[in-house]
């Protein structure tokens, strides 16, 4: 058996590739290690990889807030699986009836889709929609509803379900399969690529979206990871701002671990979602060009 030749192109390509993961993995070391770094060791002595000296207090820090970490976390989790959930759901089937020919006002349902990459309607119309005319504030529907349709998802979906053979839905459809089980037990099953590629980007836009928590909601019990998160850093920001107006509050500041919580507040909100990546990867490259060409 003949060994393969190794061509330089191929080192300088595993090069660059290393250097590009160094790139991406090493921040993300150094913001875990930062959150871990004692503060007046992280003023002292600056960034490093490795904590000099070790210290819990940020994530005590974050974790005895007025409002429940657990909870804020329950309320994103839930929010972020029904959610998304409920976008595949939906969308898929969707574009699964744009695809039929059967449907024969799926032209004009067509336009009507993609009406909304041209023209969006703004902020207030969507506001007004949610509080007056479906009274949605503070409930956490409206923490789900409010990502639950998306036309470049159903799209790309369309597309995709266009590459499934015909005769395959046809042969179904002779052996007495009604249009529901042939969707869930055949069309579902052969797009999990796609499927699984537009679920981790819109579970990714669930998991990070603040801006609906801080429009829609003002119940403590109801609001998100992130709008909990972001609340504590612009309460330690408050809090340098005004460290000089009394003795008792720039000794207060003085015991603040305003740099390390930063950075474990990080660690706290990209922590869980990262672990999508491993179990979701191996379908990305098919699920993004199968569905993104047009025929």
């Amino acid at each position: 058996m003949a060994k393969k030749k190794f061509h330089i192109s191929y080192g300088i390509i595993h090069i660059i590739l290393i250097l590009l993961a160094a790139v991406c993995i090493i921040p993300l070391l150094l913001v875990v290690g930062i959150s871990f770094t004692d503060e007046q060791s992280l003023m002292s002595s600056g960034y490093n990889l490795i904590p000099k000296v070790f210290s819990l207090d940020a994530y005590k820090y974050v974790f005895t807030g007025a409002v429940s970490v657990g909870r804020a976390y329950l309320v994103t989790i839930v929010v972020t699986v029904a959610g998304t959930a409920g976008h595949l759901l939906f969308m898929s089937m969707l574009a699964y009836g744009l695809t039929r020919e059967e449907v024969t006002a799926r032209n004009k349902i067509s336009f009507f889709v993609y009406l909304p990459v041209l023209f969006n309607a703004g902020l207030v119309p969507t506001y007004m929609l949610f509080t007056r005319t479906l009274h949605l504030k503070n409930t956490i529907w409206v923490l789900i509803l409010i990502s639950i349709a998306s036309s470049t998802n159903v799209l790309i979906l369309k597309n995709f379900f266009s590459t499934i053979p015909k005769s395959l839905i046809e042969s179904a459809r002779i052996d007495g399969s009604s249009e529901f089980r042939t969707f869930f037990t055949i069309v579902l099953p052969l797009s999990k690529p796609s499927l699984a590629s537009i679920g981790l980007f819109v579970a990714i836009a669930y998991w990070n979206d603040w801006l609906t928590c801080s429009l829609y909601i003002e119940t403590p019990k109801l609001q998100t990871l992130q709008y909990l998160l972001q609340s504590l850093m612009n309460n330690i920001a408050y809090l340098q701002a005004n460290a000089g107006a009394s003795a008792s509050l720039e000794a207060a500041i003085a015991n603040l671990p305003s740099e390390s919580a930063r950075m474990a507040t990080c660690v706290l909100a990209v922590g869980p979602i990262i672990f999508l990546y491993p179990f979701l990867q191996k379908y990305f490259e098919k699920g993004l060009t199968i569905g993104a060409v047009k025929e």
